[in-house]
């Protein structure tokens, strides 16, 4: 099972678009802290709707936390605007950590260090890069159709 890791995300609509994403996919979904707003936000909930009963939601106190439990022996790949390895070419593996930034600055170097492959979605030099929770979308669906998941829905 592939999962989504988001580090320090800031805003709730893109968490809840992506938890969303989760449960419809059967995707386990990772969030660092801190959070830039509280798990009980109304735009969180309605932005997951009625799924989250659907949601394997676990929050982490850092991403060494995270690494050290639930992500022991799971590859983590990073993804960035402009950094890594280009999503359609990326062999993507079953338990794969997918790992994404905070909307405002994406992720520090430091962070990115610690993934063991790092991704990238192809985009045109006229913008800074796509939107959180569209970016989880494209990312997760290559993955999905690499691993040949999709086959079976």
């Amino acid at each position: 099972m592939l999962h989504i890791v988001l580090f320090r995300p800031e805003i709730p609509p893109n968490t809840g678009n992506i938890a969303r994403l989760c449960a419809g996919t059967g995707t386990s979904l990772h969030l660092i802290e801190p959070l830039g707003f509280s798990l009980d936000s109304r735009y969180l909930k309605r932005a997951g709707l009625d799924y989250w009963p659907h949601v394997d939601m676990k929050s982490w106190p850092s991403l060494t936390a995270y690494l050290a439990a639930d992500g022991a022996g799971r590859r983590l790949v990073s993804a960035s605007a402009r950094h890594g390895e280009a999503i359609q070419h990326f062999a993507f593996l079953p338990d794969d950590s997918l790992l994404l930034g905070p909307e405002s600055v994406g992720l520090p170097p430091d962070i990115q260090s610690m993934a063991e492959r790092h991704i990238r979605i192809p985009i045109k030099d006229c913008i800074r890069s796509l939107n959180l929770s569209s970016s989880a979308g494209i990312i997760l669906y290559f993955a999905l159709a690499y691993l040949g998941e999709l086959e079976s829905w």
